[in-house]
């Protein structure tokens, strides 16, 4: 054999190599976006590690309020899983033309609290109506979620409005882009009292949960999933099937959360 002909021979093995890897490589470590609420943060993160321990599979959380989530994916963000707040939301997006939902299930529950500093002087009370949350508020403002559309500050304007507390506080509202942004005021300190999901509360060392509201006092607090587009990838199906099981569950349940009919099996 010629030396040129050798040459042309180790490169032709060269580029089939290059070629087998890159398909090896196209199809291991795949990535999925997870478009998750706020709220959803540490324990999505907890999750995303844990499945990457045991999957190659690159999970990428992308955190912000459910309804900036559902406004993005609508406009053509590359979601694979979507993880709101409640189901408003996912309904919304549901409808929106050129969307498709499927594997669409409600996955998980929360409390909402009432929080302040930890170092704040005010004494443990139950909202209710017997229960100003005004007068313990000072000068200050109460932070909470945009209730125009991030779904914690919808449910705290339910809860005050069932209260009738929400005519005397919504002129002294902080509101925050979403309920992770409203914790951090009350964190700094910069409100004297906010309005978050019992799961946020339980993430900061920083805050103290006063007292949870009624669950009669505001819809029931509930996360859906559902995988997005018209043909999920199989890491995405596999991905959603892995949430749904016992692993996740005590995964969530650690950081606050109660699952809703989690599958036996993992």
């Amino acid at each position: 054999m010629s030396l040129r002909s050798l040459v042309r021979l180790c490169i032709v093995h060269a580029l089939a190599l290059s070629l087998g890897m890159g398909s090896l490589s196209a199809l291991a470590g795949e990535r999925v976006k997870v478009f998750a609420a706020a709220s959803l943060t540490d324990s999505v993160d907890a999750l995303a590690e844990a499945y990457e321990r045991d999957h190659d599979v690159e999970i990428v959380p992308v955190y912000a309020a459910s309804s900036t989530l559902a406004r993005q994916i609508a406009n053509g963000a590359p979601a694979a899983v979507y993880l709101s707040a409640n189901e408003r939301w996912m309904d919304w997006l549901d409808a929106q033309e050129g969307i498709t939902l499927s594997h669409r299930h409600d996955v998980l529950s929360n409390r909402l609290a009432l929080i302040a500093p930890r170092d704040s002087d005010l004494e443990d009370f139950t909202p209710d109506e017997t229960a100003s949350i005004a007068e313990r508020l000072g000068d200050g403002r109460l932070a909470l979620g945009n209730p125009e559309h991030v779904p914690a500050g919808i449910y705290a304007k339910q809860a005050l409005t069932s209260l009738g507390q929400w005519t005397s506080l919504a002129p002294r509202l902080a509101r925050a882009d979403n309920v992770r942004s409203a914790l951090a005021l009350v964190e700094r300190g910069e409100a004297p009292l906010g309005v978050v999901y019992a799961s946020d509360a339980q993430a900061s060392d920083k805050v103290k949960t006063l007292g949870l509201f009624p669950d009669a006092s505001h819809e029931p607090i509930i996360y859906p999933m559902a995988l997005i587009g018209d043909a999920p990838s199989d890491a995405a199906k596999s991905l959603a099937d892995w949430l749904d099981g016992r692993q996740a569950a005590a995964i969530f349940q650690r950081f606050g959360f109660a699952t809703v009919a989690a599958e036996d099996a993992s």
